[in-house]
């Protein structure tokens, strides 16, 4: 008992807000020696200091608790690499990601190289699709795609059916640094396939629509938005609808600067029609 760190202490020592250290030992991540039992006071040993060291590295280099957790409880040092390997990678790809939109925001400042876009309208046909709904937030959107169309094209593959258009995704809310929301991942199938427990199949009915087609990275298109919505206002029409992006070309086939993205809102069909 003699050797036992008060938490005080060991806050110092390990560079670890009280706070911080509270919260490790709530999930599990770093459980403290011994808790005193009429006070609730808790001691740590100094062998401790390494693991929380760990957790302080891998904390500045934005690791998610959980995966801290799974790299320090593994006992292979080839497989606790590897999971560093793929974090090291995410690091490298979201670094690149932060300097491409770097390169994007002077361009915007400058005003220059800023893509046209123009607006068309089209009565979008009546289209079967395979759909799942997903709450996301800015930070898992990512991931959340991923997973989204991956479950898809999982039901796909088990029902034995095929895509009969690009696949889309509507945008129910507004996801931004404060705000999650719902996203509702489409693939258009054939009619007559039945959904499962988490992919639901039904039919989109024919609908006016406002369109334009961006040109480039994902990330890169919000001008699309500022444009298709300021056409909207300035033209007269209403939205009655969630906008949705249909991916018309495949990331994994062309480059980044290659893809094209049609962005479309449904509008009212009787403004659209007395314009």
């Amino acid at each position: 008992m003699s050797q036992m760190v008060p938490i005080g202490r060991f806050s110092k020592m390990t560079r670890l807000s009280v706070k911080a250290l509270s919260l490790y030992a709530e999930i599990g991540l770093l459980q403290p020696a011994w808790v005193d039992g009429s006070s609730g006071y808790r001691h740590y040993e100094p062998g401790q200091a390494n693991r929380a060291e760990a957790i302080r590295i891998l904390r500045t280099v934005d690791m998610p608790l959980e995966e801290i957790r799974e790299i320090l409880d593994i006992e292979d040092p080839s497989e606790a690499k590897a999971a560093l390997k793929r974090h090291h990678d995410r690091l490298v790809t979201r670094l690149a990601d932060q300097q491409r939109m770097l390169e994007y925001l002077e361009t915007i400042i400058d005003r220059e190289k800023i893509m046209p876009y123009d607006v068309a309208l089209e009565q979008v046909p009546a289209r079967t699709v395979a759909a799942l709904r997903k709450t996301t937030s800015l930070k898992t959107i990512g991931d959340d795609i991923g997973s989204g169309f991956g479950a898809l094209m999982q039901f796909m593959g088990a029902t034995d059916a095929q895509p009969s258009g690009p696949p889309f995704i509507v945008y129910w809310d507004i996801i931004d640094e404060e705000t999650s929301g719902d996203l509702e991942f489409c693939v258009p199938v054939a009619a007559g396939l039945s959904g499962s427990e988490t992919v639901e199949v039904k039919t989109l009915p024919s609908e006016m629509v406002a369109y334009t087609v961006h040109h480039g990275p994902y990330p890169e298109i919000s001008p699309a938005y500022h444009t298709l919505t300021g056409w909207i206002s300035d033209h007269g029409h209403e939205m009655t609808g969630p906008p949705r992006e249909i991916y018309l070309n495949d990331p994994m086939e062309v480059s980044e600067d290659e893809l094209l993205t049609r962005v479309e809102w449904p509008i009212s069909a009787e403004v659209a029609a007395n314009r």
